[in-house]
């Protein structure tokens, strides 16, 4: 591109730019770019450009790209550190992809630098089939990860964005799928400010990007029109700099569904001047009758103009490519072995040992019969959620532990039974090659064909939603039949979201959940099932035992759901997963007594590991509140470190917190510190007598008094 106009000079102030650009164009155009397919200006050597890119767990859509374990499994991680490196391969192999595109004068959809990830949604019912690309049920954890999910895609460049990244979908939006056209989401404003929140304020002081709009309405607001939300909230209270983009086709449920607005020409108007700057979708091209009809002015319409135009500057879109970090990443390190490696130790990470029964895992590589049933075994749907890219080489599971194998250890496997529909055959030839087996390890749960967005699942009669957590029952129905039959049964659950057990947790001698792990999926989990690596992943959701304890899917109360309000014990805890050590919390305290406004304290605890191999553990940190305070959560996550203990080894953790881990909400959703005692518990799950129940070690705890009222304190 030659430097012909100003907007053209990388040396010229970024504002100087952008005025320069708009003063050019005209009102058709200017519109003409505010929707995510923007065609070019050739007159002005603009190019043409696609705003819609997916990076879920990897570069998504757009061909081959390392597959990594989806979202839901990296939070199982519970390494911050993990997910940074992560998304910078990913967006080491975005810069690659697009500017090899570009070169070849593709610029399409999935083409460009713009990824709307990641989703920090909270998953706060198991049946929502898009909980998979969340980081879980917790405000906490799910702020943490999103975090370093943004600085990985953004990069550290003071001058350029590596990527664009985008927080949605703000904000209170988590199903059904069957309804979020026409849904008004009514949280209260404790639940608001205490949930729903605080992951998109901490992505937005991060510096994301771009936020992107839910398709429903939020307490009767349209979430692509709302003056709460966008105005008040995101660029009033928060600051926000950024653009907004709504999600795709959200400006049409306006007039269509929602009644805020009577056609299309209102419908853009309305949005573009609450501050919804990009349209995907193409109900943006109304604008031009909107401005012709007074709807709109072309001043309010160069506001969102120059915000997405600021997008596209910070990536270097219009400057010389030699200018721009990372445009001469090559295109062999897609899928590239060390990426491949990243993605396999990530889906290690992600494993969590649910049950263990007589130290039945890690099992030996040589055992004289080795039968893997199960309709996910072999299967590469079991691999990838939704949101993916495309790989040449997905390890399925059967795969990975044949690899596993000793060359000469016979390895069966049999499918045993279908995922979902109940035509079962009459005679099942699975149960004799387990009778001569010395283990079984059964392979099962959930693919993307059951749970994930509307319309994108063939299996899922509820819009890409599961209307009941349990198994499927002729899964059920085949553990049942083979139990007899086996001598020690291994689980091994896949899917995105909880899966409620409870029978097969009996069954089965060893249970493990393994999300979608990704490309190198079936060696991760062959890793942790021959004790290559020991099991270190933890639970991001709770696991009920059964449909029947959760609450109306629809209510957007947090009463009865997740760790932090159930009124039900889960069959597997938040914040649960065993190890194949034996891991002992020996002892925490806190360095102040009582706290005051602004003061600061320190907890610190000591872990030390009894067993004779080296382990994983995630050490985390939840504070009860008193428990006079109105609806007070039972526990919240304020702090966890990922850390490997050496066999025999001992080490302290400590966590520096301040009087924000304290705070709870009112009814009105001010953040407020009430006087009284808390009480600090650190240890390997959330708090709750049913994580002993499965094994987990006891937690260590002490008491923090506060003193004096707090509500004026600043958070």
């Amino acid at each position: 591109m030659s430097n012909i106009y100003p907007f053209q000079n990388p040396d010229l102030p970024l504002d100087a730019r952008i005025d320069d650009l708009i003063s050019r164009l005209t009102p058709v155009e200017k519109i003409s770019q505010m929707m995510h397919e923007n065609p070019p200006i050739e007159r002005l050597g603009i190019p043409e450009y696609n705003w819609w890119n997916e990076a879920c767990h990897g570069v998504g859509r757009a061909g081959r790209a390392t597959v990594f374990p989806q979202v839901i499994g990296l939070a199982a991680t519970w390494n911050r550190e993990l997910v940074l490196e992560v998304a910078t391969a990913i967006s080491d192999e975005a810069r690659a992809k697009h500017h090899h595109a570009a070169r070849r004068g593709k610029r399409g959809q999935y083409q460009g630098l713009t990824f709307w990830t990641p989703n920090v949604n909270i998953f706060r019912d198991p049946r929502w089939g898009r909980g998979q690309e969340t980081f879980g049920e917790d405000p906490f954890l799910t702020a943490r990860l999103g975090t370093a999910m943004v600085e990985g895609l953004q990069g550290d460049d003071p001058n350029y964005l590596k990527t664009a990244a985008c927080a949605k979908h703000y904000a209170v939006h988590s199903g059904p799928e069957s309804e979020r056209h026409e849904f008004d989401a009514i949280p209260t404003a404790k639940d608001l400010w205490e949930t729903y929140l605080p992951a998109f304020k901490e992505l937005c002081d991060a510096g994301v990007e771009a936020f992107m709009g839910a398709y429903n309405r939020t307490l009767g607001e349209a979430c692509c029109a709302s003056p709460l939300l966008m105005e008040e909230i995101l660029r009033g209270q928060w600051g926000f700099k950024g653009h907004y983009v709504s999600d795709c086709g959200a400006i049409d449920d306006f007039h269509h569904y929602h009644g805020v607005s009577k056609n299309a020409a209102e419908s853009a108007a309305l949005a573009v001047k609450i501050g919804c700057d990009l349209n995907c979708g193409c109900t943006y091209s109304d604008l031009t009758h909107a401005l012709n009809t007074g709807l709109i002015t072309e001043q309010e319409i160069d506001v969102s103009l120059s915000r997405l135009l600021a997008t596209k500057f910070r990536l270097g879109l219009f400057d010389p490519e030699e200018l721009v970090p990372w445009s001469d990443l090559p295109l062999d390190i897609v899928d590239s072995p060390e990426h491949r490696q990243l993605a396999r130790q990530a889906a290690r990470e992600s494993v969590v040992l649910l049950k263990n029964d007589h130290q039945t895992l890690p099992l030996r590589r040589d055992p004289d019969r080795l039968l893997v049933v199960g309709p996910n075994a072999s299967n590469p749907g079991a691999l990838y959620g939704n949101y993916y890219g495309v790989s040449p080489q997905m390890v399925t599971i059967f795969q990975g532990i044949l690899e596993a194998t000793e060359a000469n250890t016979p390895v069966k496997y049999r499918p045993g039974c279908p995922l979902l529909s109940q035509q079962a055959p009459g005679v099942n030839y699975t149960f004799p090659a387990a009778e001569a087996s010395d283990v079984v390890i059964a392979v099962m749960g959930l693919d993307h064909t059951l749970e994930g967005e509307e319309g994108d699942t063939v299996a899922s009669i509820s819009g890409g939603d599961r209307d009941i957590v349990e198994m499927p029952q002729v899964q059920l129905d085949f553990l049942k039949g083979l139990r007899p039959h086996a001598k020690k049964l291994v689980l091994v659950l896949t899917g995105g979201s909880a899966i409620a057990v409870p029978e097969a947790h009996e069954l089965c001698d060893a249970v493990l959940q393994v999300w979608y792990p990704g490309c190198e999926g079936g060696h991760a989990v062959a890793d942790v099932l021959f004790g290559a690596a020991s099991p270190a992943g933890k639970m991001p959701v709770s696991v009920p035992y059964a449909t029947a304890d959760l609450p109306a899917f629809n209510d957007y109360a947090m009463q009865g759901r997740t760790y932090r309000f159930a009124d039900k014990e889960p069959l597997y805890p938040f914040g649960f997963g065993l190890s194949y050590g034996h891991i002992r919390y020996q002892s925490v305290a806190v360095d102040r007594r009582e706290v005051s406004a602004d003061d600061r304290f320190t907890v610190t605890a000591t872990v030390a590991n009894d067993s004779d191999r080296a382990v994983n553990e995630v050490v985390q940190c939840y504070v009860t509140p008193p428990r006079d305070w109105p609806n007070a959560p039972l526990a919240s996550l304020v702090g966890f470190h990922k850390i490997t203990l050496a066999p025999g080894d001992r080490q302290e953790v400590s966590f520096a917190l301040d009087h924000r881990a304290l705070r709870q909400f009112d009814a009105e959703g001010n953040a407020v510190v009430p006087p009284g005692e808390y009480t600090i518990v650190v240890g390997s799950s959330s708090p709750g007598s049913r994580s002993k129940a499965l094994g987990a070690p006891d937690p260590v705890s002490c008491s923090l008094s506060v003193v004096g009222d707090l509500t004026s304190v600043a958070f």
